[in-house]
């Protein structure tokens, strides 16, 4: 499976199947990771084995069952655009956990966050944790607003590496699925903006990264 295919494919994914990961696959998520942290300086940690984070009535209101394994976004509260990154770079590592046969969920409140098991270093905080293992089904795309409300470049005006950008972020998970993002063009490059309201920031990444992804262009 390739990126833009994962992409297409991934959807947010609430029941797992009560087995671990398997090892090999784990490394790769490991070493993934290190990657990510190297290249942008987050504290991002694969815990696996916990019982206790998915445990709380907020974990059992929010549907999830037999998450043992997540993600945990970490970061130095001083590091620049912290949301923001940990968006990109954890929407990175779905994408990449969707190709090694790997269902997720971005998770920022329906969860137990004093019981979380990621290591907080200095002035680290815990930004959210993303649900990752095997999922008893695919879960189901979500629904999208339309080209003209993410975007003032209309449709049959966009380059075509412009469209399948779009494609791509309207694809992208956001909290509630709110969809709080504009995409402008100026000149040959894509501009993402995001709009006032809860974990906007957040979605910002998310939404870059599969821009990038499904467009091959950088954005900014």
């Amino acid at each position: 499976m390739t990126i833009k295919e994962a992409i297409r494919e991934r959807h947010s994914v609430r029941q797992y199947q009560d087995r671990p990961i398997e090892e090999e696959t784990r490394l790769a998520l490991e070493e993934l990771i290190g990657r990510c942290n190297a290249e942008s300086g987050l504290h991002i940690q694969l815990i696996c084995g916990d019982t206790g984070c998915f445990e709380s009535f907020l974990a059992h209101y929010g549907k999830f069952r037999n998450v043992r394994s997540y993600i945990a976004l970490v970061g130095s509260s001083s590091l620049n655009g912290l949301e923001e990154k940990c968006g990109y770079f954890g929407q990175r590592i779905v994408l990449e956990a969707q190709c090694m046969g790997l269902n997720t969920c971005w998770v920022a409140g329906t969860y137990s966050k004093g019981k979380c098991q990621a290591e907080l270093d200095g002035d680290e905080k815990l930004v959210c944790v993303i649900a990752i293992g095997y999922g008893e089904n695919s879960g189901s795309r979500h629904k999208s607003k339309t080209f003209d409300k993410l975007s003032a470049v209309p449709e049959a005006e966009m380059p075509d590496w412009f469209r399948s950008g779009m494609i791509g972020a309207m694809m992208a998970p956001t909290a509630v699925n709110q969809q709080k993002f504009f995409v402008e063009l100026e000149g040959d490059e894509a501009k993402i903006t995001a709009k006032k309201g809860f974990l906007t920031k957040l979605d910002l990444g998310i939404v870059k990264y599969n821009f990038e992804a499904a467009s091959g262009h950088k954005c900014r």
